[in-house]
């Protein structure tokens, strides 16, 4: 009797096993039925990644032949990338990756013969505002009147009116000896 047994539980093993598959893959095509209604509900998060360096359209402006690659240096900051094999080029590579936008990608490639700058090559580059406009989220951001209006200055009183000014008076001594002690004396 044990020998029927035994073979009576491994096909009820068996049988449990392939039932549990079942209704394992049955529940993984369920979950994906039902999941899909809700893509925008249940979307992953992926932050915008932004690498590079920035190069605004009017730093390109400013570009000029015979610049040296120290003025080339502080106009548009430290090459991304530079390589011993061609050690007069210079590329500038930005590359922004939002979630539900393309990935913009501009490059911008430095030539230059000794240490001046002979020509450059490169993608229409965005200006400040735009490159602004691209990453804040498709808001529109004004910039605030600076300048007073007469009902804000009339609270100041005027530039002239020294009556009001309290008498000046000389500033105070420096101590002897140069700096003031840093601890108190015992």
């Amino acid at each position: 009797m044990p020998l029927t047994s035994s073979i009576h539980a491994r096909a009820a093993g068996r049988a449990l096993l392939a039932a549990a598959l079942l209704v394992g893959l049955g529940a993984c095509s369920s979950f994906n039925d039902t999941t899909r209604g809700m893509a925008d509900a249940l979307t992953l998060y992926k932050p915008e990644v932004v690498q590079g360096n920035f190069v605004s359209k009017e730093q390109v402006a400013e570009l000029q032949p015979g610049m040296t690659r120290v003025q080339v240096r502080d106009l548009l900051g430290t090459p991304l990338m530079t390589s011993l094999f061609h050690g007069d080029r210079w590329d500038y590579v930005f590359t922004m990756a939002r979630q539900g936008v393309p990935a913009q990608r501009y490059r911008l490639t430095l030539f230059f013969k000794g240490d001046t700058l002979d020509h450059f090559d490169g993608d229409d580059m965005p200006s400040e505002n735009e490159f602004v406009q691209r990453i804040g989220r498709d808001k529109t951001y004004k910039v605030p009147p600076l300048e007073a209006t007469d009902e804000q200055l009339a609270k100041f009183p005027a530039a002239g009116a020294s009556a009001a000014a309290p008498a000046q008076t000389d500033p105070p001594p420096a101590p002897a000896g140069g700096y003031p002690p840093l601890e108190p004396a015992r």
